[in-house]
């Protein structure tokens, strides 16, 4: 194809476009130089995006640890790649090699009612109004997050189930643990609160998804429904 006659980005099949490939079949699919495309977003008068990036891989053996070891000045040799494009691919190497001596993070683990009041305490403890948190968790039994899902006044607060389940079938967790506080100190479930947790038990296991434990929190103490055997 003449010079002239290369098409730009936008006229690629949407498979072929990096950021759309990307959306379209997934992150893992891209090659290293459509990544790099990504990051520069333009080419040259001659060439795309990737095939000045293939172009930059091919100088350096399509080596990342060579690329990564390039500097500014070194990169701004490519025709295309001026200083602003030298500098996102230099701090993406960077990033890249902080990410490969980072510890991994720990997530924490819910095994009994104590380990659910020690995550939740501290979020809960010391407010006057009443709030609603969910923990989502894997079948490792470790959360992946926790979510507050609503807030109200001294003696109770709103729920919707679908705020919950939305959340849960977003992160495709195994489990469900839910919490909320007692401002006025009585630990005792209300009929409120027993009818969220059936109600949230029976459409969680319509999705294979376990309601682990409703916990409610209160000064320092707290009531299990799990410990309990009260619904769960």
């Amino acid at each position: 194809m003449e010079d002239g006659e290369r098409l730009r980005i936008k006229e690629w099949a949407v498979e072929d476009r990096p950021r759309e490939k990307m959306l379209l079949k997934g992150i893992s699919s891209l090659s290293d130089a459509e990544l790099i495309a990504i990051l520069i977003g333009s080419g040259n008068s001659k060439e795309t995006a990737v095939r000045l990036s293939q172009r930059i891989l091919n100088s350096v053996y399509n080596n990342l640890n060579a690329l990564g070891k390039l500097t500014v000045k070194e990169l701004m040799k490519y025709k295309g790649i001026g200083e602003a494009k030298a500098v996102i691919i230099t701090a993406a190497m960077e990033l890249g090699r902080r990410k490969n001596i980072s510890d991994p993070l720990e997530r924490k683990t819910i095994r009994c009612s104590k380990d659910a009041f020690d995550i939740f305490y501290p979020l809960l403890c010391d407010l006057p109004h009443e709030e609603l948190w969910v923990a989502l968790t894997n079948s490792a039994s470790k959360v992946i997050e926790k979510i507050k899902v609503s807030q109200g006044g001294l003696n109770g607060t709103s729920s919707d189930l679908r705020f919950v389940m939305k959340a849960a079938i977003n992160t495709t967790c195994h489990g469900i643990i839910l919490c909320h506080n007692h401002p006025s100190g009585n630990l005792q479930p209300s009929i409120q609160d027993d009818t969220l947790t059936r109600k949230l038990k029976e459409t969680a296991k319509l999705l294979d998804i376990v309601l682990l434990d409703h916990i409610i929190i209160s000064d320092k103490t707290y009531y299990s429904y799990a410990d309990e055997r009260n619904f769960l």
